[in-house]
């Protein structure tokens, strides 16, 4: 750790960084998809070259050391592709947590929204450990609950506004 304030910035300029988000998301979430492979997560994450666009990915840096990511996604699923787009693979390191590193990168993720002008930008997650409090205490609303991958599913929303 540098000490220095995290900063947040495109991957698209950090593409070294690319296996190591998709360690981290594969690890996070790969039970849930079962035909989604690491070497697809990391694929997928290098398509992400572009800045101010769908799809985007963001990465929070001490120094030069990733901490966590977040992803703006025209589609995260098939099944619920009534909402787009979203946040998606919204991650931070256990070490990191509670330091506002994830409140940080939805306020950029949600920030790439608005200047892109959507108009509802959507994320879906459980309702476990307090995670829906944590969207909400940053303007997110509950939209539905589904059941999704297995799981009860939350899909929430928020009005990004103007850039």
């Amino acid at each position: 750790m540098s000490g220095a304030p995290v900063r947040i910035d495109y991957l698209a300029s950090h593409l070294l960084h690319a296996g190591t988000l998709a360690r981290w998301h594969h690890g996070a979430w790969g039970d849930l998809l079962a035909d989604w492979s690491l070497e697809e997560a990391e694929r997928e994450l290098r398509t992400h070259v572009q800045c101010r666009a769908i799809p985007t990915t963001v990465v929070a840096l001490d120094g030069e050391t990733p901490v966590g990511s977040a992803s703006l996604l025209a589609n995260d699923d098939e099944r619920i592709r009534k909402y787009s787009p979203w946040l998606a693979s919204l991650y931070v390191v256990p070490g990191r947590r509670g330091e506002g590193i994830g409140a940080a990168l939805v306020r950029a993720i949600v920030d790439e929204a608005a200047a892109l002008a959507v108009p509802r930008l959507y994320l879906y997650t459980t309702d476990g450990m307090g995670v829906v409090d944590f969207y909400r205490a940053l303007g997110w609303s509950v939209t539905e609950r589904l059941e999704f991958r297995g799981v009860e599913a939350v899909v929430m929303s928020i009005e990004p506004g103007p850039a």
